[in-house]
């Protein structure tokens, strides 16, 4: 070996240009013996390797050598883990930086001189903040300053890639970069120079830290934008996408940079985008410019709705790339899925665009545009213009439905005017907007035309000319009954079921399918009112399931199943008992047979087994050692992962639809959707089984958590996380529930605290890693269930973790507000923007609810031991009840005192002073659910607080009365808040009875009952109004037993509640009490006490006092 590496490191060139050219072999032998020459020399002789690479980049005449060994030095020298840079002693690397530069300046070939302007760059962001490679910028800005086009270009590139990582030295040359660039942009120089100056004026701009540094960069603009336009003018369209790309960058990280320039840069890019003689690419690259802006709504909020044209142009170019679609035949024939036939890539994009453009600028803009074009659209004598106008309302339907619901009716006479269209193309457009508004507008659209669109609809699957028209009409179907009500459906069951097995037993398969899934969604949705249908309908269902078993028709098999299981869930198990255990018999051999890896049937078949679990509850348990074994590998498929090179050129990935790329850094990573949305499955199927089958479950649960546990990180993808998520407080459950039932094999509850050590950590773990709050919302409400669960088994290392990851959440979640709220200050920022800011923060604060509600769950499992705990917690909570703070935020942080101040009785008014001030000032507060967590909250101080209470009795009452006596106290918003109040009133009463007006406030408490719309606490009021008439509380009955008429009619009408206002144990006392009344009060007392009661209460009190028993009515 010693002797080639001699060869090859030697004087001579030729071994060391073969070495390379033979590591670029497309023979595997030659290469992996070239490649291990290569890596012994770069193991052990690395100086010598790179000195040699930099002598051939200079002195060899192959144009492939110079070129492979600009990439391969590249990577000996700058790729960080493997970078033979730092064993470099100091001259070779003072020589290696003296000779790249001297290789830029000699270097003739386009490609290479591009490859070794990577290599300088990237070695240079690694040494150049040390300070080691001074001669750089001196050499940069003396080619950019030459006459050599080619130097310029060099130069250019070289700044481009390193603007981040040179921005704090270049921050002292900036009106000599600003110089060179509005040079090198000049109409005068090179298309190659202006293109490269465009690239590093852009990542220029996104490195410069502060508004002033951009704005000393802003008159650049029009330079920027003329090299775009001389490429257009010159032809040079490779060259024009490229810019178009470098703008579309700056439009998403720093779209204020164009703003004072805003009109003229999108007028260009609007004729970019009109341009019908333009390539499409280049087009499509200027939408995508503009619909960048529309949606940077985090740097430049508002800021494309202040441009009213701009909105009618592009939204009227989006519409008109609708009409680029061919009307095929093979749309027509329906023999295969291909519903895109006839659609080219414009039609794509504008359809796409539509879309985004209605989400990204709200439907107070999008809707008054679409009002003027659609009309004459859908009018129009040419088909592909109604079809045009059709989709476009489908696609802008997510994107405006607040406004569009506000308007319903010209939008939906529009579509169900076109379902008579001549053209069936327009039919099935038109249905398709009825489908997709069902899923956007719902439920609204359903409650108001249901009869209009579904007598439509059943029409529509009548086309028999038109099979395509039929199947799409029974998946609208589908996403109408998805949002509806079974009252709603009903009515129209016998019509659509009926057309619907006739679709069924047509011969084309793709509407047989449709036919399967709307007939699924119409039982999911009717539940119970489709048993009447059942027994015309599962004998068609049985007979597709057992009869279509050739490969064609997979997914009709697939369908079959999906539609049998929802129809026996809706029906219910003694109605399906039979005929699901014929289905099962059938899914247990086909899970036996050998399928092929992309068979749809997997998937199906996974939920299939999922629903008939849950319609047949512990029935379903023999079944599980069947059901299990796939599942379990389905829910281990790992994910099928590629990982390339950023910036590498492959173009087939890009079209394909089955892999879904996401860039890291300078990875690019592709993952198989397919495999993991089969994983997706599993998980939610486990989670299924856990929640059905409780203790049932236990015996897999060893199995299942090693699977789901490490999932609760799986970023690939968001349905995994979830159903890990929900599926941990499943698992503690089943085991608990087992263990409690003694059917857990012997386990103990020695079992559930190993079970819960080896899930709750990891789930605290994850939280502090998950990137979505929603999902993090959700993380905290299983944690929530886990510690209701596993109660007082959690260790107090655990308790510190849990508490400390409500610190970072609650910091994280505070972070993110205030970004948001920087938002506002920005110049653009408009009432839509307002509206959209507070949808995010509405997620915020179902983040901090979830917290909230974990926290009271360990003050009920741990009370007072949770209090050094609490404290620390309370510097995150307290903020939340300042004015700025929404209600919400107020609501919770006043529910959490509430439970600290139940739970821990004395041990909690150390905390009165921080929160009763809030309280009785929140009493006031327009938010009635405020006004009923801080009158709770009064009541529990009353009750607990003792002494410390006192001082504040007399305003306590003030409130409470307020609260109860305003005009609305009893509309249904307010009664909750009242009802709360009227309790709290009675815990002063009780507890605090010294420091008031007896005479006067317990009366006044009488008045306000019976409580009847929080029943939670009527049920406590009731009985603290027992207890009070059992001990002959003089005040309560007054002088003469005078309020002993109200205490009678308050029972009655208690009692004539049946269990809803009273406990039964209470409801007995009360007819104790009232039979002890009857026969020990005076006679006149006592008819005077009957006659002032209404007929109704009499009646009550009549049929109660005459059996033993309170009402059940």
């Amino acid at each position: 070996m010693e002797a080639q590496v001699g060869a090859v490191l030697g004087p001579d060139l030729l071994p060391f240009e073969t070495l390379v050219l033979q590591l670029m072999s497309p023979g595997n032998e030659q290469r992996g013996q070239a490649e291990q020459l290569f890596n012994y020399c770069k193991q052990h002789h690395p100086e010598a390797l790179v000195m040699k690479m930099v002598h051939t980049l200079q002195a060899s005449q192959q144009v492939e050598v110079r070129a492979m060994s600009a990439i391969l030095l590249r990577k000996l020298i700058t790729k960080d883990d493997v970078s033979l840079w730092p064993q470099l002693n100091a001259s070779v690397q003072t020589t290696v930086k003296a000779q790249l530069l001297i290789c830029v300046q000699r270097e003739e070939g386009k490609s290479i001189l591009k490859k070794l302007c990577d290599t300088v760059a990237e070695l240079a962001a690694g040494i150049l903040e040390e300070g080691m490679w001074p001669e750089l910028l001196p050499f940069m800005f003396q080619c950019v300053s030459s006459d050599s086009p080619k130097l310029q270009e060099s130069a250019l590139l070289m700044f481009a890639q390193l603007a981040q990582y040179m921005g704090p030295q270049l921050r002292s040359h900036l009106p000599t970069l600003h110089a060179v660039f509005q040079q090198s942009l000049s109409a005068n120089t090179s298309s190659d120079v202006r293109i490269a100056a465009l690239r590093a004026t852009t990542s220029f701009v996104q490195t410069l830290e502060s508004q002033q540094e951009r704005d000393g960069f802003q008159d650049l603009l029009p330079g920027m934008m003329q090299t775009l336009s001389l490429a257009l003018n010159n032809h040079e369209e490779a060259t024009a996408q490229e810019a178009l790309e470098m703008f579309i960058e700056v439009a998403g990280s720093e779209p204020r940079f164009l703003r004072r320039q805003l009109v003229e840069v999108v007028g260009h890019m609007l004729q970019i985008a009109e341009a019908g003689e333009l390539e499409e690419g280049t087009r499509h690259l200027a939408v995508e410019f503009l619909l960048t802006l529309a949606e940077a709504r985090e740097r430049a909020p508002g800021m494309m709705r202040k441009l009213p044209q701009f909105i009618g142009r592009l939204f009227a170019t989006l519409m008109k790339m609708l009409l680029d679609i061919e009307d095929e035949a093979a749309w027509h024939s329906a023999e295969v899925e291909d519903e895109e036939a006839g659609e080219s890539s414009n039609y794509e994009v504008g359809q796409e665009c539509l879309d985004r453009l209605a989400i990204s600028l709200g439907g107070k803009t999008i809707l008054p545009v679409a009002s003027q074009l659609l009309p004459a659209f859908v009018t129009d004598q040419d088909w592909k213009k109604r079809h045009a106008a059709l989709i476009t309302l489908a696609q802008i339907a997510e994107g405006c439905a607040k406004v569009m619901i506000k308007n319903l009716e010209p939008v939906v006479s529009m579509i169900l005017n076109s379902f008579q269209d001549p053209h069936p193309r327009v039919r099935w457009a038109a249905i398709n907007a009825i489908g997709q508004l069902s899923t956007d507008l719902g439920p609204d659209l359903q409650q108001q035309y249901h009869q209009q669109v579904l007598p439509a609809l059943a029409r529509a699957m009548d086309d028999f000319q038109n099979p395509r028209v039929q199947a799409h009409a029974a998946a609208a179907i589908l996403n109408f009954s998805e949002s509806c009500t079974p009252e709603i459906l009903t009515p129209y069951l016998d019509g659509i079921i009926s057309k619907l097995l006739v679709l069924l037993q047509n011969g084309r398969k793709m509407v047989q399918e449709g036919a399967l899934t709307a007939l699924a969604s119409v039982a999911d949705s009717a539940q119970s009112h489709f048993q009447a249908y059942y027994d015309s309908v599962m004998p068609y269902l049985k007979a597709i399931l057992t009869n279509a078993t050739d490969k064609s028709n997979r997914m009709l098999r697939a369908k079959s199943m999906e539609c049998i299981s929802l129809v026996g869930m809706a029906v219910g198990k003694d109605k399906f008992r039979d005929d699901a255990k014929q289905v099962m018999e059938v899914l247990m051999n086909l899970q036996g047979s050998q399928m092929e890896d992309d068979d749809p049937t997997i998937g199906y078949m996974l939920q299939a087994w999922a629903r008939l679990c849950k319609c047949l509850g512990q029935e379903f348990l023999p079944y599980m050692g069947v059901v299990m074994p796939p599942l379990l590998r389905s829910a281990q498929l790992k994910p099928d992962v590629t990982i390339t090179d950023a910036d590498s050129e492959d173009e087939d990935e890009d079209d394909d639809d089955s892999v879904e790329t996401i860039t890291i850094g300078d990875k690019k990573i592709g993952i198989k959707t397919s495999v993991l949305e089969e994983k997706a499955t599993a998980c939610n199927m486990l989670c299924c089984y856990a929640d059905e089958l409780k203790e049932g479950f236990f015996p897999w649960i060893d199995q299942v958590a090693p699977i789901l546990v490490p999932l609760l990180k799986f970023y690939f993808h968001e349905e995994v996380r979830k159903a890990a998520v929900s599926a941990m407080p499943d698992l503690l459950r089943s085991s608990k529930l087992a263990v409690e039932k003694g059917q857990a094999h012997g386990r103990d509850e020695s079992y559930i605290k190993q079970l819960s050590d080896y899930i709750i950590p990891p789930l605290v773990e994850a939280l502090h890693k998950e990137p979505e709050t929603e999902i993090c919302a959700s993380m905290l409400d299983s944690l929530n269930e886990c510690i209701q669960i596993v109660g007082t088994l959690l260790d107090s290392g655990q308790i510190k973790s849990i508490v400390d990851e409500f610190k970072q959440v609650l910091t994280a979640s505070s972070t993110r507000r205030r970004e948001r709220s920087e938002r506002t200050k920005t110049e653009d920022f408009d009432v839509e923007e307002s509206e959209l800011l507070e949808e995010e923060n509405e997620q915020e604060e179902e983040v901090f609810d979830q917290v909230g509600e974990c926290i009271g769950t360990l003050i009920k499992t741990y009370k007072a031991a949770f209090l050094p705990y609490f404290d620390e917690l309370m510097s995150f909570i307290t903020p939340s009840l300042g004015k700025e703070r929404t209600a919400e935020e107020r609501r919770i942080a006043i529910c959490i005192f509430d439970d600290v101040a139940e739970q821990c009785g004395e041990a909690a008014i150390k905390y009165y002073d921080t929160f009763l001030p809030f309280l009785l000032e929140f009493c006031r507060d327009p938010n009635p659910d405020v006004r009923q967590a801080a009158v709770y909250g009064i009541g529990v101080c009353a009750q607990f607080g003792g002494s410390k209470f006192v001082p504040v009795v007399r305003e306590a009452l003030a409130r409470l009365n307020e609260v109860i006596s305003q005009p609305s106290s009893r509309d249904a918003d307010n009664v909750m808040a009242t009802d709360n109040a009227v309790s709290a009133l009675g815990k002063i009463c009780q507890f605090q009875r010294e420091c008031i007006d007896v005479a006067q406030v317990l009366p006044a408490w009488l008045s306000f009952l019976p409580v009847k719309g929080d029943l939670v606490e009527a049920k406590l009021v009731h009985e603290q109004l027992c207890v009070m008439v059992e001990r002959s509380d003089p005040y309560l009955l007054g002088l003469n037993y005078q309020f002993l008429p109200k205490v009678i009619s308050v029972f009655a009408e208690v009692l004539a509640g049946g269990t809803e206002l009273v406990t039964e144990q209470t409801a007995n006392r009360i007819v104790n009490l009232l039979r002890h009344l009857q026969q020990t009060m005076p006679p006149a007392a006592l008819s005077s006490t009957w006659a002032s009661l209404e007929p109704q209460q009499q009646a009550t009190l009549q049929s109660v006092l005459s059996s033993h028993v309170p009402s059940q009515s």
